[in-house]
């Protein structure tokens, strides 16, 4: 089993990078998870963000490994708490099969990709800025980790 996640946007602020890298890299082996960074459709005035979040979802389809389960992070996705994110990590881990997690671009995703994924979770009610989301979700990868093992970094 590996994790993918797959993120639209590339050079983020450096807090974001650092911040990302710092939850991955705590993971251990036996939770591998790789970022992709999924460039963003350009963007302008006049343009047609239909188009755009079309084309993004085109390259997010791409990363997507064969057979993956797909979760999608949108605003209009069901909330999760934290044990309940250890506890998909842990049939997650004994189902083997690919995880793609999936944060679209600033502007949303395309229908197509809404009706691709297995399962759509919301971070938040609150409006996020794109960089922090995928900080917060490396982190809540690290902690449901930590949580399903028992280590002490989680506390109630």
């Amino acid at each position: 089993m590996r994790i993918e996640l797959i993120s639209v946007g590339h050079k983020l602020p450096g807090w974001a990078e650092e911040g990302t890298q710092e939850y991955l890299k705590r993971l251990p082996a036996g939770c591998p998870v790789r970022l992709t960074e999924i460039p963003a459709a350009p963007r302008g005035k006049n343009v047609d963000i239909d188009r755009v979040k079309t084309m993004e979802a085109e390259r997010i389809e791409r990363a997507i490994p064969k057979g993956a389960r797909v979760i999608l992070f949108d605003e209009r996705g069901r909330d999760r708490d934290t044990r309940q994110w250890a506890a998909s990590l842990g049939d997650w881990l004994v189902e083997g099969r690919d995880v793609a997690l999936v944060i679209g671009g600033p502007d949303g995703v395309a229908k197509s990709l809404r009706q691709r994924a297995d399962e759509t979770w919301r971070l938040s009610a609150l409006t996020l800025p794109h960089p922090l989301v995928r900080v917060l979700v490396a982190e809540q990868l690290y902690r449901a980790w930590s949580l399903h093992q028992n280590h002490p970094y989680h506390r109630e």
